[in-house]
């Protein structure tokens, strides 16, 4: 068996770094090892990341290939990413270049997908915050703790920040990220829910667990409500545009009135219940709002600046 691990990355090298250390510590207790190459795509056209990839191919224990997308835009760079692996490849799988994987974090998808004949594998992506203390607000309001399942669980949303998938799939789509997506982001979005419109089985793997590296500029509100913003507007955007259906859109926009009257009614109340639950009804707000905007066709290039870890 062939997998391929998929990393796009542009002007991070501490963090795809640290990336390729956890890649380097993978082990297999529940499958016999596959065989494994690491694909790392710089979407900088000054190839800033291959002195780190160079670096690490000297010790490292897996196939390790370099190349650049000149193209800005991750739409551009996951699919150059895609284009590179190994043809005869059995499965791709992607983490980004701001997280760590555990030892047995490609084990655990796998041996998920033999158990299920799973088409695509997801698991949770935790947070490990950079900075000592960590705002009260933050601990108390989790607001990067992910939404989990048991595992097996079957799902119908993914992300590429930690997925597994079948490349027959893949070799079946042109283009796999669509293009439209390249600085706002939301291509994973749209992708898994086109996938997932098409029959494929997504199963939730519980312990295929990758940590996130949350640098302190994310630990501020500002942060969380724009993040809020765009992740529920995007979502909307994308089921319009796959699900074009007049009640399914009406359904959207009563969630996202919903949305910004819950945070309105728990504005007062949550002055006196402490700083996390004030924010949380603000980020309630902005979620229905960016519902609202995603129903509009209205979308953000926040990516066109790089943001650097």
């Amino acid at each position: 068996m062939l997998v391929s691990v998929c990393v796009a990355t542009c002007q991070r090298p501490e963090g795809l770094r640290r990336l390729l250390n956890g890649l380097n510590l993978l082990s297999f207790r529940k499958i016999v090892a596959p065989n494994l190459e690491v694909v790392v795509v710089d979407n900088d056209a000054t190839g800033s990341a291959k002195a780190v990839c160079t670096s690490q191919a000297e010790h490292f224990q897996w196939s390790l290939k370099y190349c650049i997308e000149e193209t800005r835009g991750i739409s551009y760079a996951r699919n150059k990413a895609i284009a590179s692996v190994n043809p005869k490849t059995d499965f791709v799988v992607t983490i980004d270049d701001d997280e760590v994987s555990t030892e047995f974090w490609l084990d655990e998808l796998l041996f998920l997908q033999q158990m299920h004949n799973a088409d695509i594998v997801t698991g949770p992506v935790l947070p490990h915050f950079v900075m000592p203390n960590v705002p009260q607000w933050v601990v108390k309001g989790k607001f990067f703790e992910p939404q989990r399942y048991p595992t097996g669980h079957t799902i119908h949303m993914a992300s590429t920040n930690n997925v597994l998938i079948r490349f027959e799939i893949l070799q079946k789509l042109d283009p796999i990220f669509d293009e439209r997506f390249a600085f706002s982001g939301g291509e994973d979005v749209y992708l898994f829910m086109r996938l997932h419109r098409e029959g494929y089985k997504l199963i939730w793997a519980d312990e295929a667990l990758v940590y996130e590296w949350i640098p302190e500029s994310r630990t501020r509100m500002g942060w969380v409500l724009e993040r809020g913003f765009l992740g529920w507007g995007r979502h909307s955007f994308c089921e319009k545009e796959l699900y074009p259906s007049l009640v399914l859109q009406t359904i959207r926009i009563l969630k996202g009135l919903g949305l910004i009257v819950r945070g309105l009614c728990f504005m007062l109340p949550s002055l006196f219940l402490g700083k996390h639950t004030f924010i949380r009804a603000l980020l309630n707000i902005y979620q229905g709002l960016g519902t609202l905007a995603g129903l509009l066709g209205i979308r953000y290039e926040v990516y066109r600046a790089i943001q650097s870890i």
